[in-house]
């Protein structure tokens, strides 16, 4: 089974406000990136996502998404510390993890499906994107580089476990810059000022 972890238990601290609660194009920020992952459909057998301990206003902005929650409870050590649990949360029958930022709702729904093909043809046991050549998110790890994902530390995400061994790691170009992600009230207004999104999302209810 290849499973989803969407990582939405950071402080907000450069924000100044729950940046993922943030209404976009009417819907709240984390909404767009958990329909993104759920689009993915039949590729996907389980979608996870990591939360903080208070996090009763993210379970009502994603009612309806079909997801399991697991909480951090010590979301102030870093990206890391939510990957470890997302981890450690996953069914064990699962091969192979798709980790994506509920901070970058313009991420495409087809990223996680040609992250998955790319791994499919075999070869890498990472897989990532680059968009003109820079690396992005989502970012697919085999089960066999779980092990380090539950012990590494820090808030640069899973990039020291991506650049550890390059002979592993497979990049897929997908076009395009970089997609945004949201730090600051700032990046928020950039983002509403473009054309709204279009999403052909239909949640299952619980």
């Amino acid at each position: 089974m290849i499973s989803a972890l969407l990582l939405a238990a950071g402080a907000a601290r450069r924000f100044g406000a729950p940046k993922l609660l943030q209404d976009l194009h009417g819907k709240p920020v984390v909404r767009w990136s958990a329909e993104a992952l759920m689009q993915a459909g039949a590729v996907i057998g389980e979608v996870i996502i990591v939360v903080p301990p208070d996090y009763d206003a993210l379970r009502a902005a994603l009612q309806g998404i079909d997801a399991y929650f697991v909480v951090n409870p010590h979301p102030a050590l870093g990206i890391a510390s939510s990957i470890a649990c997302g981890i450690t949360a996953l069914s064990a029958d699962t091969e192979a993890v798709i980790v994506s930022l509920a901070d970058e709702p313009l991420v495409s729904p087809t990223a996680a499906i040609r992250m998955l093909d790319r791994y499919q043809a075999g070869g890498a046991q990472i897989v990532a994107p680059t968009y003109a050549g820079i690396r992005g998110h989502p970012v697919l790890f085999d089960k066999t580089v779980f092990d380090e994902l539950r012990t590494f530390s820090g808030d640069d995400g899973a990039r020291p476990v991506v650049d550890r061994d390059p002979s592993r790691v497979a990049f897929v170009e997908m076009g395009g810059p970089v997609p945004q992600d949201i730090d600051t009230p700032e990046d928020l207004a950039r983002l509403r000022g473009q054309p709204q999104f279009t999403s052909s999302i239909k949640p299952k209810l619980p």
